[in-house]
């Protein structure tokens, strides 16, 4: 029976041998490795003639005369597709993958660190976003003479706080104008459609109150602002340069620039936090990736949620031979980890 992409069955069954056996070991695989590792029960004759045709079809590469082979991107792709289909097994690491801590930025940290370790790949986690950024409601109350407490909550009943500072003390009456001004013209609308035509139109509204006003308007959007600056915390870099295929200096140079000026890591993240994917998971081989400087490699991402609906994003970069199975698997089993810190740390700051 024919498959899609021109593979029947048997086809099928030893790409998928080729890439596990190159998986494991690295190395070129020839026809008598793949007539001892499956059960076809095929010769080698009969098995170079299937893999002279899954090489015309674009699945595998002979790297060099007389050697075995290797598979392509489209290998990989294949063997990726057909693994996500397949009901994967949770492997449970024995203990708890991450100790408590009570700082976010810290568990993040700590996230990357344990994910290189046991992964021995290169991995970034990034701080949540804001996706939801309507503003629900705003209220102005005075602090003292020269400061005003703004409450923004924005999305999911995201509270966020600001201090501004005001030219001239203002009265409980004109705190309260300034609250209803903000509330009827920005409730309901996302921070990112406030634009200058709004802000004149406000002033005009706000008349000899125009300069406090910008002011205000000013600290709120920032205030907002400020939490969307999203953080990358990664590791394992260095793990990179312990696999043959990818310690050339020239590629892992390329690497290491990409973790340190990170503005490839902020489009991982990007594509990450847009994705339909299923369980939130996306994978790029070579080409398939966004970021010029790691085509050379396999990417996997993932995405976690706060309660308040704030979404981050982590991701492994590791050979096109990574053990997609696994990664897979510990980053389902992160994220389940994680949510239930998440709702846990949620709950404890209820009671």
């Amino acid at each position: 029976m024919e498959l899609e992409n021109g593979l029947d069955e048997r086809k099928a069954k030893i790409l998928k041998s080729i890439i596990a056996n190159y998986l494991e070991t690295g190395e070129p695989v020839g026809s008598r490795t793949i007539s001892k590792y499956t059960d076809l029960n095929l010769s080698s004759a009969t098995i170079r003639n299937e893999m002279a045709d899954l090489e015309e079809l674009g699945y595998i590469v002979q790297p060099h005369t007389s050697a075995g082979r290797i598979p392509t991107d489209k290998g990989y792709r294949f063997y990726v597709d057909i693994m996500m289909e397949e009901k994967t097994e949770t492997e449970k690491a024995q203990g708890a993958l991450l100790e408590r801590v009570d700082k976010l930025e810290n568990l993040l940290k700590q996230v990357a660190k344990v994910l290189a370790y046991n992964t021995q790949y290169a991995t970034m986690v990034t701080s949540p976003r804001l996706l939801n950024k309507t503003v629900k409601f705003i209220q102005l109350s005075q602090v003292d003479d020269e400061e005003l407490l703004a409450v923004i909550v924005v999305g999911n009943n995201v509270a966020r706080n600001q201090l501004i500072h005001v030219s001239r003390p203002l009265s409980n009456e004109e705190v309260l104008k300034f609250n209803i001004l903000l509330n009827t013209f920005l409730q309901g609308i996302s921070v990112d459609e406030i634009n200058l035509e709004m802000m004149q139109t406000m002033k005009q509204q706000a008349g000899e109150y125009a300069d406090i006003l910008e002011s205000i308007f000013e600290g709120i959007v920032h205030a907002v602002r400020d939490a969307e600056e999203m953080q990358i915390y990664t590791s394992g870099a260095s793990n990179i340069l312990k696999y043959n295929e990818l310690s050339d200096m020239s590629r892992a140079q390329a690497l290491l620039e990409t973790f340190e000026d990170k503005s490839g890591l902020n489009q991982l993240a990007d594509e990450a936090l847009s994705s339909d994917e299923k369980d939130g998971i996306k994978i790029y081989i070579g080409d398939e990736s966004p970021v010029q400087d790691m085509k050379n490699y396999s990417i996997i991402t993932s995405t976690y949620e706060l309660p308040e609906g704030a979404k981050g994003t982590i991701g492994i970069i590791g050979p096109k031979r990574m053990d997609y199975k696994k990664v897979v698997s510990t980053l389902k089993n992160l994220t389940e980890e994680l949510d239930s810190i998440f709702r846990k740390n949620e709950k404890r700051g209820e009671d």
